[in-house]
């Protein structure tokens, strides 16, 4: 034990000889840097000289951590991270294997990625298309979304409304879930109207004219802000929406004027298959849709059956349309203007995007199908 007291001793001694001159020499270097900086405050205004000094007091701070020294005190400059929104999450059913979109457009769990933050180009960006009753939810990061304010957004009868819903539980969630949800509501069919006898309009079922239902002037620009309680906005998220529809369903077909008559009286049209899908005839169930007419969007889908991507389609974007509740889509096959030789119509069903061969209605076989109608 005296031996190694000796020895501990020696070293201290020989730590405090080496400790010496370092001190000295550090001691000289800081009178100088003190005669220089006095110098330089004669010269120069106080801001400035702040600034200069900046990354000497980083740098002490980074050796006096590296050295121990620093205990649990923290002086280093923090700047939080920017708000952003990640990902836009539609409806994620059908959104997986065959129907999930490409790995840097869509995520299975997350949704849509967000593509731009640039005005110029928020046509990349989720939605294209739009229905009332049709919503999806913002992934912020960054900022607690409970605390941000937004203003609703209208153009063209169209309005997009951000709110923080408590306790949703759709269809895709694994159980009820706090989201910061927007809302997309505008032009529709509207049953519940009365004439100036009290009669219920029952438009789906009647002849149409133009002014009827709101036609929209599209393409429109939707920029909608986060705002903080000082008002300030904090992060925005844009989109472009470039084709409105409307749902119909009949349910009397001898009555009814067509899908094609209805629409076309207000000013609409009925969709093309690649307004609803990016399917192709290819694969599975390719044999529903043989034929020149049925022609999908692009970027185009590996099969039939639609792959999520955006502006490829309705329901290449919004998914599976009956679990939207409140946007009124109650059938599964829509008709379309599409038509090849021994087949009237195709049909393109939403919950997978598929492109079917349509029926003619007759006496015996009535075929009853709801109806869509897009503007431009």
């Amino acid at each position: 034990m005296i031996h190694y007291h000796r020895f501990r001793d020696q070293q201290s001694y020989i730590l405090k000889l080496l400790n010496k001159p370092i001190r000295q020499i550090t001691t000289l270097i800081l009178l100088i840097s003190c005669k220089l900086l006095s110098k330089l405050f004669r010269k120069v205004p106080l801001a400035l000289a702040l600034l200069l000094l900046l990354p000497y007091s980083l740098n002490l701070q980074a050796l006096s951590s590296k050295n121990g020294r620093g205990g649990n005190r923290s002086d280093s400059i923090i700047v939080p991270p920017s708000p952003f929104i990640n990902f836009v999450r539609p409806n994620l059913v059908w959104g997986t294997r065959e129907n999930a979109g490409p790995v840097d457009i869509w995520n299975p769990k997350k949704g849509f990625f967000v593509k731009s933050i640039n005005p110029s180009s928020y046509e990349l960006n989720f939605p294209t298309t739009g229905a009332n009753g049709l919503y999806f939810d913002l992934d912020i990061e960054g900022v607690d979304a409970r605390q941000l304010t937004w203003e609703p957004v209208t153009h063209e009868g169209i309005t997009a409304t951000v709110q923080w819903e408590i306790g949703e539980w759709d269809g895709w969630f694994d159980g009820p879930e706090d989201v910061l949800r927007v809302t997309i509501t505008g032009p529709r069919l509207d049953d519940s109207e009365v004439d100036e006898n009290g009669n219920y309009l029952d438009i789906g079922q009647k002849p149409t004219y133009p002014g009827l239902i709101y036609k929209p002037n599209l393409p429109q620009t939707f920029e909608l802000v986060g705002k903080d309680s000082e008002g300030n906005g904090v992060v925005t998220y844009g989109f472009v929406l470039q084709k409105w529809f409307l749902v119909r369903d009949i349910w009397d077909i001898e009555s009814a004027p067509t899908h094609a008559e209805w629409c076309d009286g207000l000013g609409y049209r009925l969709p093309k298959v690649k307004d609803l899908t990016n399917a192709v005839c290819r694969g599975y169930n390719s044999s529903q849709c043989r034929g020149a007419g049925a022609i999908g969007a692009t970027p185009s889908s590996t099969g039939n059956h639609y792959q999520r991507q955006i502006g490829a389609g309705l329901f290449s974007e919004w998914g599976k349309m009956y679990y939207y509740i409140g946007a009124e889509f109650g059938g599964d096959d829509f008709p379309t203007t599409d038509s090849a030789n021994g087949v009237p119509f195709f049909t393109v069903a939403s919950f997978d995007g598929q492109i079917m061969k349509g029926y003619e209605s007759t006496p015996l076989h009535p075929v009853i199908y709801d109806g869509l109608c897009v503007t431009p």
